[in-house]
């Protein structure tokens, strides 16, 4: 089943750091247990791919830890017919794993030199149902719009409206909204003009620039 080294790595990664914590979605620990973290991750961080932590990848962006990609994956709920929205796509390992739930992604990645890494780690792994666009993900991309699902990998002071707009009725969207240094994990569920929200813990991310999130200070 699992064709990629350090398999064991990964699989002691499911058992000790996402059901140990109760994410219990059998399609979820499948693609978790399959996809090779240390793709994703420049060296000699890949060594401790299958820690529990974030890790730089480069270009002061981070690849979450794997529990938080889990919780955040397992709140969207994404089904196999679905098509996906993700806000920041950092080198791609989120993508990937969504790429194995659901039928087709969209990616936005702000910094180029980020989007050509996911890129190409996502072509190495012959990932096809992603494309990968550069750009400002706080506007969404309304070309392919409605969407099912739609992940923001990055904190957002508020939900941005054009995400918002582009949430298909009967749609999930989870964000870490709050300030630049601790959010709150938020999922919103449209039904028709409805909102509802709930809030799944505190979580800390890196800034989520743009004209609908926040100013670059570099």
């Amino acid at each position: 089943m699992n064709k990629y080294p350090r398999g064991d790595e990964r699989a002691r990664m499911v058992e000790r750091q996402i059901i140990s914590r109760g994410i219990q979605n059998p399609r979820l620990l499948t693609a978790m247990r399959e996809i090779p973290r240390h793709f994703f991750i420049p060296p000699p961080y890949d060594q401790s791919a299958y820690e529990d932590s974030p890790l730089p990848i480069g270009n002061g962006q981070t690849i979450s830890q794997p529990y938080i990609v889990a919780l955040m994956t397992e709140l969207l709920d994404p089904g196999p017919d679905d098509h996906i929205l993700e806000i920041g796509t950092g080198s791609g390992y989120q993508a990937a794993i969504l790429g194995r739930l659901a039928k087709s992604i969209v990616t936005i990645e702000r910094v180029p030199a980020v989007a050509d890494l996911a890129r190409s780690n996502l072509a190495h792994l012959r990932i096809t149902n992603v494309t990968l666009v550069t750009g400002d993900g706080t506007l969404g991309y309304a070309a392919e719009a409605p969407y099912k699902g739609i992940l923001i990998t990055a904190a957002t002071p508020q939900i941005p409206t054009p995400l918002l707009d582009q949430l298909a009725d009967g749609g999930r969207l989870v964000a870490p909204v709050g300030g630049r240094n601790i959010q709150e994990l938020t999922r919103i569920c449209r039904r028709g003009t409805k909102i509802i929200e709930s809030c799944h813990g505190g979580v800390r991310f890196v800034p989520l620039i743009g004209l609908h999130g926040w100013e670059d200070n570099n």
